[in-house]
């Protein structure tokens, strides 16, 4: 199963502690590099296990156009999804 996720999904929960719902829930999680580094900026602490990998959005055509709406980390989370062929994508 593939599953692509947005910064909110991971920050929300690890900040509630809860974060292992998520591996629990889906072995492996894919996200984009700028919801990687949305996430290095947040108050809480995340440990990125090897269950979490990043990844890039090759589709920059489509992820200049979802930024005209959104931001990058979801503009990215959304193109890796098409591009995977992602089960699941987490966003808020």
């Amino acid at each position: 199963m593939v599953v692509v996720s947005d910064t909110s999904p991971i920050s929300n929960l690890a900040v509630v502690g809860q974060l292992e719902l998520l591996r629990k829930l889906f072995s492996r999680i894919i996200i984009p590099q700028a919801v990687f580094d949305e996430l290095q900026k947040s108050p809480v602490t995340i440990e990125f296990g090897n269950w979490i990998e990043v990844a890039e959005a090759t589709n920059i055509r489509l992820v200049a156009t979802l930024r005209s709406e959104l931001d990058l980390g979801e503009s990215q989370a959304i193109a890796l999804a098409i591009e995977r062929r992602a089960d699941w994508l987490l966003i808020r």
